[in-house]
């Protein structure tokens, strides 16, 4: 049986504890380091080939994106992440794998059975994906004020305050306490711009504040809606492949 090779980064030294058990348990994996310095990581990854390389998100110093923009090599990843819904929806297409904290042994393993699946295949340009989400995932990038501009009136919207977005006749409308603004920003440019742990894309033409969310129920061509917590008690449609992420952002 050939062993996998894994390399470890991640801020928290029991995080790659607790990953470093649950591999060597598998009998799948040989550890062929850990770190929790981006910086160290990029000097060995630099130097010595791994099979997979485990990586951590959100760290102080470089985030796993920056770490993987700057490194010359090709290498296969697998991210490990707590939140940042955003980032993940990129990772199932675009990555070897993601794994959600805390790590369950049954999903870790089935990232083990991809990693052999795919070894020596080619995979996308994980490097180019992590350039652009480093700089999506920035923290200046989060938006938290939106202007909205009629005639000569420009009013400024708290984005906490907006219950969601909505495109129509390519327009896209930011509503507060039931009422519409006209914005200048596209439902793409805000999907990327938006603060992923607040808000979530529900369908091709709609995000919605998850904080406003207050039930979600069938509705009677088969679909899918949510009602809000505004004044107008607004009904939301969530397109289908949008249901089950949906469902684990609300905790159902």
């Amino acid at each position: 049986m050939v062993m996998i090779r894994a390399y470890l980064v991640d801020d928290e030294r029991l995080a790659i504890d607790r990953l470093t058990r649950l591999l060597i348990a598998t009998g799948r994996v040989t550890i062929a380091g850990a770190t929790t310095d981006p910086d160290a990581a990029l000097t060995f990854l630099r130097a010595t080939s791994v099979d997979v390389l485990f990586l951590d998100i959100q760290m102080p110093g470089l985030t796993g994106f920056e770490l993987l923009a700057r490194l010359e090599r090709d290498v296969a990843v697998v991210f490990t992440t707590a939140y940042d819904r955003y980032a993940i929806d990129a990772f199932g297409v675009n990555s070897l794998d993601y794994l959600l904290k805390p790590i369950e042994a049954e999903r870790l393993n089935r990232a083990l059975d991809k990693i052999e699946r795919f070894a020596g295949q080619a995979r996308p340009d994980v490097r180019a994906l992590a350039r652009e989400l480093a700089a999506e995932l920035a923290p200046n990038r989060r938006l938290e004020r939106i202007a909205s501009r009629v005639g000569e009136r420009t009013t400024v919207l708290d984005v906490a305050r907006i219950s969601h977005f909505t495109s129509k006749d390519k327009l896209t409308f930011a509503s507060v306490n039931g009422r519409d603004h006209v914005t200048d920003h596209t439902l793409t440019e805000l999907d990327t711009q938006l603060d992923a742990r607040r808000f979530a894309r529900i369908h091709r033409a709609t995000i919605v504040n998850i904080a406003f969310v207050q039930e979600m129920f069938p509705a009677v061509d088969g679909g899918v809606l949510v009602r809000l917590k505004d004044d107008g008690k607004t009904e939301l449609s969530v397109a289908r492949d949008r249901v089950r992420e949906l469902k684990r952002r609300l905790g159902i």
